[in-house]
């Protein structure tokens, strides 16, 4: 199985399976002398891990980090960094009785038809597991792009309930299980979500992430874009079905006057008066705050029977048990984060070898 890296000059690779005894990251081209501590990678893990709340699910794993490699007297030193977490609460018996059935909405089928084999035990490569492997690598990104720029995500949206963007309030994310800003819509989350999880079903989110003091200039025309690297690191996540930059599709439904972000001179600097280009115009960076959107789709984890066929090519049906996110937009905050703040490392190197600031 190929493609498990990511990035270019900041780059990672994850591997492991959702129920092996491991699973880690080796991140590469981090540049030397950056101070760096597993505990400046677990504050982030301890963000994502599972078990935290009645909204997620309740496989209860520590989530410690490891540093194998790449820190010497608390300093990066320049070679790959490699980070391992142990699995230690995965119980594979729960997977037996559907070993030889799709599931319907996972990544069954396809990882069957194209390798001809496939991990059921949660799923293997395609589990939700991976990314926390991700939220590893991007600890190591924020301590490569440094204390100026800041990477914040919120959760935005649950089913068809979004917040009131009147009351956006970044404090309000640590204030709930939902990293939702804002804080009236959070409390109506509980009891639909409530409603959802005792229903055995699930539901999908959207989530936003927002990075401050990104510099003007990352990002290069035409293929290497900024936002197209955001959109594939977005897309990369599991259960990720669409994202958007800026105002995004709501950019269609604008006028032109509505839609460009005017500038002005203040200081003697070049500001704007709007933001609905998502701090990215022609692929490169504004030096606004770059505005990102993911939707994840539900949980496909769910115990109402589904139709579906085995290995052998009968139909069936299946009921999906185990402990399972009836929100899994809900840790992908974290998740989505991560992946901002390892796009913008790769761009902060890609910026500094071809123009030397």
């Amino acid at each position: 199985m190929s493609f498990n890296t990511f990035g270019h000059l900041f780059r990672f690779t994850t591997w492991g399976e959702s129920h092996g005894p491991a699973l880690g990251v080796v991140v590469d081209g981090v540049p030397p002398l950056i101070p760096l501590a597993e505990d400046d990678i677990q504050v982030w893990l301890d963000r994502r891990k599972p078990g935290q709340s009645r909204f997620t699910t309740q496989r209860r794993e520590p989530d410690r980090v490891e540093i194998l490699s790449g820190v010497f007297e608390g300093v990066t030193t320049g070679t790959p960094i490699s980070l391992m977490i142990r699995n230690e609460d995965q119980r594979s018996k729960d997977y037996a009785e559907i070993k030889d059935k799709f599931r319907p909405g996972h990544a069954d089928f396809t990882y069957w038809a194209k390798y001809g084999i496939r991990d059921y035990r949660g799923g293997g490569r395609s589990s939700a597991r991976e990314t926390a492997a991700r939220v590893a690598a991007g600890a190591v990104a924020r301590k490569v792009l440094g204390e100026g720029v800041r990477v914040r995500g919120a959760l935005v949206q649950i089913g068809p309930h979004a917040i009131d963007r009147a009351r956006w309030d970044w404090d309000a994310i640590e204030d709930n299980p939902f990293w939702c800003p804002d804080r009236v819509t959070a409390q109506s989350w509980e009891g639909y979500l409530d409603g959802v999880r005792k229903a055995g079903s699930s539901a999908g989110a959207v989530i936003e992430v927002v990075a401050d003091g990104v510099p003007a200039g990352l990002g290069a025309p035409i293929y290497g874009k900024l936002d197209s690297d955001i959109a594939a690191a977005f897309m990369s996540i599991n259960a990720v079905k669409g994202v958007e930059i800026g105002a995004g599709f709501a950019a269609a439904a604008l006028s032109g006057e509505e839609n460009a972000d005017e500038m002005r001179i203040e200081d003697g600097r070049a500001q704007f008066s709007s933001n609905q280009a998502g701090g990215i115009l022609g692929g490169i960076a504004t030096g606004q705050p770059v505005v990102a959107r993911f939707a994840v789709k539900p949980t496909s984890s769910i115990l109402a029977p589904r139709r579906t066929v085995t290995i052998a090519g009968e139909e069936t049906e299946i009921v999906t048990k185990g402990r399972h996110d009836p929100c899994v937009g809900i840790r992908a905050v974290p998740v989505g984060e991560a992946m901002m703040a390892c796009v913008l490392a790769d761009h902060l190197l890609r910026h500094r070898a071809q123009i030397g600031r």
